[in-house]
């Protein structure tokens, strides 16, 4: 509890701090840290107790930190060895068979360990020994990193107090009374009258303090789903003081990313909102007081490539609530993250060179807060019969855009030399009058030019959107056109050169008129 409330809040380490618990106002102490225990605070005192002490940081309990400081032990753990026992919430226990030969020994193992923690904002225990209880009671008990020889378990033991083992009160009072206050005493008692008195619990406390205790481990599956919390205890309403909390848990996040050797594809963040009949109104001074809706705040922030740069994540999330800010203030941040390999990425000889791709999604982030969210990237035609219709596709890898390229340019000589027919859409459509002959165009009109229609295709009946305000229905026609006389028609930005050639017509029968949609080229 103490860990994950200064890994939220790395502040707190340097000063004494205690974690209440309960339903105000029978809060109490839940757990301290060690500068709170030499100033005699303790656990089981009142909050009005705790607040006698001056200089005394008190914090309320959040399960929500613990279970994310639980989940950096794990991703710590998996960085090391697939095989981990998920033991409780404050210990694991890694398989390091074999794995010396990746590292130069099992101390250096340890140290990568506890500076992975440490990168993570936690400070642990390490302990290295043949057994995994012996492991584990040499974890609780040394401080640092501690590498414990084989054979030698109950050397290192014996000098350890008894509570190490994790005993139950009845037989924590019952050692007590028999003067036994170390590992090394309980270790050189007699089984079998040890047993007599104690039962097999007697047997198992006894292999444990000479570190003879065996068993297997209760393998843990590693999961893919990063996830940072924070509880506040008063609403934020500003956006620097978001940006920062929000720095804090990205940092972390990225952390355990990069612990797993992974990278965040995509972001998702969800804001609490702070309740309606709480701070719900909002003075300003340009619109008078309203009502914030109450509920939650979602946004989701997908990236081109994975990354797990967090200042760079940092800037894409301030941009992405500068344009679309939370209606209320928040009362709870979760950020989570969609894991995904990292890049890798190996330039070409006769590729050109390409923005890095970090910053030309945060670029294109800063584009998409002058112009709005949607409206920047690559169109393409949406899968609809409505003509015209595309969508805003957001820009692809730069990696993919280079291999592409390379391959054009390793596969020249391949290449097709027929150029297909394109067409050239007017936007917006241009009016036009269609004069009919037994069902058929024969003459066109349109913006001052007079054509006559030499072949025709068509109609193509087309309609949709009917439970739309704007449904379609539209016939449409190729035709091609020879016109009397030259002219020019378009808009004011850039008259184009009426020719003859091949032209697309429709009716639209909700408009009652006649357009042209555009030219093949």
């Amino acid at each position: 509890m103490v860990q994950a409330a200064a890994r939220a809040e790395p502040a707190l380490r340097e000063c004494a701090f205690a974690l209440i618990e309960g339903v105000p106002p029978l809060c109490s102490v839940t757990a301290i840290n060690e500068k709170a225990a030499l100033a005699g605070v303790a656990c089981g005192m009142t909050k009005a107790e705790a607040e006698q002490f001056v200089g005394l940081e008190i914090r309320v309990r959040s399960r929500a930190q613990e279970q994310s400081a639980h989940a950096a032990l794990l991703d710590i753990g998996w960085s090391v060895s697939p095989r981990l026992e998920d033991t409780s919430e404050d210990t694991i226990v890694l398989d390091l068979s074999g794995l010396t030969y990746l590292f130069d020994s099992e101390e250096v193992i340890g140290v990568c360990l506890a500076q992975r923690a440490s990168e993570c904002g936690l400070h642990v225990n390490v302990a290295i020994a043949e057994n995994a209880e012996a492991a584990l009671v040499a974890a609780r008990g040394f401080t640092g990193i501690t590498a414990i020889p084989g054979g030698e378990e109950s050397k290192y033991l014996k000098d350890l107090p008894v509570s190490v083992l994790l005993l139950s009160e009845e037989i924590a009072e019952t050692l007590n009374r028999w003067g036994v206050h170390t590992c090394g005493v309980l270790a050189d008692l007699p089984v079998p009258p040890l047993s007599e008195r104690l039962g097999q619990e007697g047997v198992r406390l006894h292999a444990l303090a000479g570190g003879k205790s065996e068993r297997p481990l209760h393998i843990a599956e590693p999961a893919l789903f990063f996830e940072e919390s924070m509880e506040l205890d008063d609403a934020v309403e500003e956006l620097d003081s978001l940006s920062f909390l929000l720095g804090r848990l990205l940092d972390q996040l990225c952390a355990r990313l990069a612990a797993r050797a992974l990278a965040a594809a995509a972001i998702r963040v969800r804001f609490d909102l702070e309740s309606a009949f709480e701070g719900c109104t909002e003075i300003r001074a340009d619109e008078p007081r309203r009502k914030l809706p109450p509920g939650a705040y979602e946004r989701d922030l997908r990236l081109p490539v994975p990354t797990r740069d967090s200042k760079m994540l940092l800037k894409l999330l301030r941009l992405r609530l500068q344009s679309n800010s939370p209606a209320a203030p928040v009362q709870k941040i979760a950020l989570m993250a969609e894991a995904a390999r990292p890049r890798a990425m190996q330039g070409g000889l006769f590729v050109p060179g390409f923005p890095d791709p970090e910053k030309l999604e945060l670029t294109i982030a800063r584009i998409a807060h002058v112009v709005g969210e949607g409206k920047i990237g690559s169109p393409f035609v949406a899968d609809t019969h409505r003509p015209d219709d595309f969508q805003m596709r957001q820009f692809g890898a730069v990696e993919e855009a280079g291999r592409n390229s390379e391959n054009i340019l390793l596969n020249n000589r391949q290449v097709n030399t027929k150029v297909p027919a394109s067409f050239r859409v007017f936007r917006p459509a241009i009016p036009a009058k269609l004069e009919m002959r037994a069902g058929r165009p024969k003459r066109v009109f349109f913006q001052g030019a007079r054509g006559i229609v030499r072949a025709a295709s068509g109609p193509w009946r087309t309609s949709g959107g009917w439970w739309l305000e704007d449904c379609w229905q539209h016939d449409e026609w190729d035709l091609e056109i020879d016109f009397d006389l030259l002219s020019y028609i378009g808009d004011m930005a850039g008259n184009f050169l009426v020719a003859n050639g091949l032209y697309r017509f429709y009716c639209d029968a909700l408009r009652q008129g006649w357009f042209v949609r555009g030219i093949f080229d």
